[in-house]
């Protein structure tokens, strides 16, 4: 009975009650027919959502007003110059990964640099650094759809053992994740300073350092994101990373993270992009339009908050 009622205090268990009830739904209706494609479909799609939210949600555990909005913008332009630099060439997918991952370093150095020198919110700073990355890729870009090599191409849409290797990406980073939050000095100072900034300053913690290597991180799995994202859809779009930028904050608030700060949830991020993907196509394996499917997407998202914030103010 007590270890039920520890696991029902968890703020990540609700995004995952909340993804079976859905699951089960549209699988009854589906006769289950559907059961095994559309669980590696959630976890794929899911897979996308998790990387760009791990990010996020290092910078909302720094406190109130940290958000990163570049996120779209960023994957957009990785995947863009990733796919223009290999030139479907099998040789040049190393050398595209690391040109996204120093993207990302740069735009992350940039975003902070916004942010201290210039004194600007991290809303307006990230929101301001996005259209100069956005406007980047389409210069970059030029309507241009190059596809990605062969061997990076599959390896995205392939599977090891019925998971998605996409999936298993998305694991081992939130692997990394993990332990940096709960295993490392980092993990601790970010956690502190969510809660108290000024607290933070006065027992010795380098804030400034710690909230650039936070911002870095957060760019450089966007750009990771990007990079897969681009390879699984067989090409870079100017419009690919736009549905990630309310989704990489939505499943970091429904997963349980503590959108004050100083409080992180990795598992939760799993739960609510599981949820995220299955609420859609549940709505659209009933038929429901696009303008309905968003009413209800948000009422859905709503009860999911409201229900862990209530078992959290009665623990």
């Amino acid at each position: 009975m007590n270890s039920a009622r520890i696991l029902f205090s968890k703020p990540w268990i609700w995004s995952f009650a909340a993804t079976v009830i859905v699951w089960v739904v549209t699988v009854l209706f589906t006769g289950g027919a559907s059961s095994l494609g559309l669980s590696q479909a959630a976890l794929t799609f899911a897979a996308f959502s998790v990387i760009v939210g791990i990010g996020q949600m290092f910078v909302i555990t720094l406190g109130p007003g940290n958000i990163d909005l570049s996120v779209p913008a960023t994957m957009t332009l990785s995947g863009t110059l990733a796919l223009k630099l290999m030139d479907v060439q099998d040789s040049m997918i190393v050398v595209g990964l690391l040109v996204s991952i120093l993207l990302g370093f740069a735009i992350g150095i940039g975003n902070y640099v916004l942010i201290k020198l210039l004194r600007i919110p991290p809303i307006i700073a990230t929101l301001s650094m996005s259209f100069i990355i956005q406007s980047t890729a389409i210069w970059t870009n030029r309507g241009l759809r190059i596809k990605p090599p062969e061997v990076l191409a599959n390896f995205t849409t392939s599977s090891l053992f019925g998971i998605p290797n996409i999936a298993i990406v998305a694991l081992i980073l939130s692997g990394i994740a993990w332990v940096l939050l709960e295993k490392t000095i980092y993990g601790r100072w970010i956690s502190a300073i969510g809660q108290s900034t000024f607290a933070a300053r006065m027992t010795g913690i380098p804030v400034d350092g710690t909230r650039l290597v936070t911002y870095i991180l957060c760019a450089i799995l966007a750009s990771i994101c990007g990079y897969l994202l681009a390879s699984f859809s067989g090409g870079a779009a100017l419009n690919m990373g736009s549905e990630y930028l309310l989704m990489s904050i939505a499943v970091v608030v429904i997963g349980g993270t503590a959108v004050a700060g100083g409080n992180s949830n990795i598992p939760g991020i799993w739960g609510a992009s599981l949820f995220m993907f299955l609420v859609v196509s549940m709505l659209n394996t009933y038929g429901f339009g696009a303008g309905f499917r968003l009413i209800l997407t948000g009422i859905i998202i709503i009860a999911v908050i409201l229900v862990a914030g209530g078992r959290r103010a009665n623990r």
